[in-house]
């Protein structure tokens, strides 16, 4: 094993390796070396002889501003947040300005969402798989090696930390065939060191890097704010959950949601109780044996590829608090991960664990975590009891397949990733759900649009695997129903607005009763329902924009939400903003205004600026004290 004081010399040492013909695995998410990944790009950009090919996925980076309103918001908040050295991807500058030379060629299985869309050469070097199939492409594509970053203990072990994932089933898969595999290392002080199968011996790897010029802030997305619609599918879906059970959750504001409501039903079991007394008034009520509002006496055990704050709350909640024994691990475990993203309190919390906590957490092999099918497989089924896996998507037929991640027109957004795994093996669990949660509209330039469709054209789940599909209108239980029967049930949980088209749809197509009716209490699926339910709910002190803090300070929370307003209005919605400004105060959001610095606006453009913001306030204003 090489140890290499600086990238530099991890550069040259692969290049000696390799030879002229570059090919290399980088983890998905926080596990790459950008530095080392950002040397060899640029060797081989300068290089034209050299052929560079990148396998990899959830390729990190700070978002673009897409106007100078938002950029004004933005920069001074990355550059605290990220930190002013933060290096980030080349590559993925070459890719949004489509300058990625031709000897190089970068794939990607799973694209962090929205960022590669109508990009010829992330779309076109696309790779669509599954997360547990990943390993053996890897083998097939003959690829060199893997890179990246990597934690060190004080009594100088090694741990894969946060990527354990796909690099310890890539190295086991090349060694059984007996083929060469290229491990480099790059140590970053601030990576939390973690147990588990991610400690490995120093010999693992092929060469290591220790050097200053690892630094920089471990990349952390910000904290999300929850909306009134993430709310009420975080308090719909809390109530799938069994005591005794396993869970999986994944990230964003609606996993936060659920996350929030499941605290509240075991730490203020009463107002819980309360607010779902409520919803059942206003909503169509789902069958009482398939739900739960009791506190978590037994507690949850997790088993999730990705681990992230969601999990840390519950664990510091007393939630999850089930222990599995493991065949093969020395410590019983509640929580087995295959890689882990967060926020900065929640790399905080991993390297600080206090030993019990530090002991039941095992970072793995995703082939562990994301199926059953290995020699022990009865064991990690008994383990796995009453299991709830709460996965996203973007639209649902109304026969029960879900679009999770590919546009109409075939433009990937993020990926399937381990959605598949996770609703295959729910159906041969007993007593399991896959539950999808979605929102049940969108906008999109001023008009609002269904997410619950007649027939989307790219579907990631096909229907025969329907079960469990959640929007801020209900539950709709879709396992073993007819197709009558799921399509009267997620008309259930669609918006009013939309409801008669798509039900007549399924009269034109024979799928349905032509004399059934929609029920009354889901022609008020409305938003304006959704915001009363939502106002008695924050007066009970619940449904908070943050309830797990915020990385933003109190004024930028308030432009955040003024910046998202303004979002998706066409041009004669922002000139009605525009408008609204005029009459506005500017000493009533002087502290806003000066963080935007157009308190005194300095040109005409910036009094556009001042007035369309100030308009924006002032719509909030109205929407939250309605007259």
């Amino acid at each position: 094993m090489k140890r290499f004081a600086n990238i530099q010399q991890a550069e040259d040492f692969i290049l000696s390796k390799s030879g002229k013909n570059l090919r290399f695995a980088i983890p998905l998410g926080l596990g790459k070396p950008n530095q080392l990944v950002n040397a060899l790009y640029r060797r081989a950009k300068s290089e034209k002889e050299l052929k560079l090919t990148l396998f990899t996925a959830l390729s990190l980076d700070i978002p673009e501003a897409k106007t100078e309103l938002e950029s004004r918001f933005t920069k001074p908040f990355f550059a605290r947040h990220f930190g002013e050295d933060y290096p980030r991807l080349e590559y993925l500058k070459d890719l949004r300005n489509n300058e990625v030379p031709e000897n190089i060629k970068l794939h990607e299985f799973y694209f962090q969402a929205g960022t590669a869309l109508n990009n010829l050469h992330a779309q076109s070097n696309y790779i669509s798989l599954n997360y547990t199939h990943v390993a053996q492409s890897i083998l097939e594509m003959e690829l060199d090696g893997v890179i990246q970053l990597i934690a060190k203990s004080h009594d100088g072990r090694y741990s894969l930390s946060c990527n354990p994932d796909l690099t310890l089933d890539v190295y086991d898969l090349y060694k059984k065939h007996n083929r060469p595999f290229l491990v480099i290392g790059v140590v970053h002080p601030d990576l939390p060191f973690l147990g588990g199968d991610a400690e490995v011996k120093a010999d693992f790897f092929d060469g290591i890097v220790e050097s200053l010029e690892i630094s920089h802030k471990l990349f952390a997305p910000p904290k999300n704010a929850i909306d009134d619609t993430d709310h009420m599918i975080g308090l719909h879906a809390s109530r799938l959950i069994k005591d005794d059970g396993t869970l999986q959750i994944g990230i964003g504001s609606l996993s936060d949601a659920l996350t929030a409501s499941t605290i509240m039903r075991h730490q203020k079991n009463s107002e819980y109780q309360r607010l779902i007394t409520e919803l059942d008034r206003h909503f169509t009520a789902p069958p009482p044996q398939r739900v739960h509002s009791d506190p978590f006496a037994k507690g949850l055990y997790g088993t999730s590829e990705m681990i992230m704050d969601g999990f840390m709350h519950l664990r510091k909640a007393g939630v999850l608090k089930r222990y599995i024994n493991d065949h093969d691990e020395k410590a019983p475990r509640y929580l087995h991960g295959a890689f882990f993203l967060g926020s900065k309190s929640f790399y905080e919390w991993l390297k600080d664990l206090p030993e019990e906590d530090y002991a039941g957490l095992s970072m793995t092999r995703v082939s562990k975590v994301n199926d059953l099918y290995d020699e022990h497989e009865m064991a990690l089924r008994r383990q796995r009891k009453n299991a709830r896996f709460f996965n996203s998507c973007m639209q649902m037929s109304l026969l029960g397949g879900a679009a999770s991640e590919t546009l109409d027109n075939g433009n990937v957004v993020s990926g399937v990733g381990g959605q598949y795994n996770f609703v295959a093996m729910s159906h041969e669990l007993p007593d399991s759900y896959s539950i999808l949660m979605m929102k049940s509209t969108r906008e999109k330039k001023g008009q609002r649009l269904s997410n619950i469709l007649w027939s989307p054209p790219q579907l990631t789940i096909s229907r025969h695997l329907r079960d469990v599909v959640i929007t801020e209108y209900g539950i709709a239980f879709l396992r073993g129903q007819s197709d009558a029967e799921c399509i009267k049930r997620l008309l259930m949980i669609t918006d009013a607005e939309f409801q008669d088209e798509l039900l007549e749809t399924a009269r034109k197509n024979h799928k349905i009763d032509p004399h059934w009716k929609i029920p009354e209490i889901a022609r008020q699926n409305t938003p304006d329902k959704i915001r009363e339910f939502a106002q008695k709910a924050r007066h009970g002190g619940q449904f908070a924009l943050f309830p797990f803090g915020s990385d933003f300070n109190k004024v930028e929370i308030g432009l955040q939400q003024a910046l998202l307003n303004l979002k998706e209005k066409n041009t004669k919605a922002l000139l009605r903003t525009l408008w609204r400004g005029v009459g506005t105060r500017r000493k009533d959001f002087q502290e806003e205004l000066e963080r935007m610095n157009l308190f005194s606006p300095g040109s005409f453009k910036e009094k556009l600026y001042q007035r369309v913001l100030l308009g924006s306030f002032k719509e909030l204003a109205l929407q939250n004290h309605p007259r």
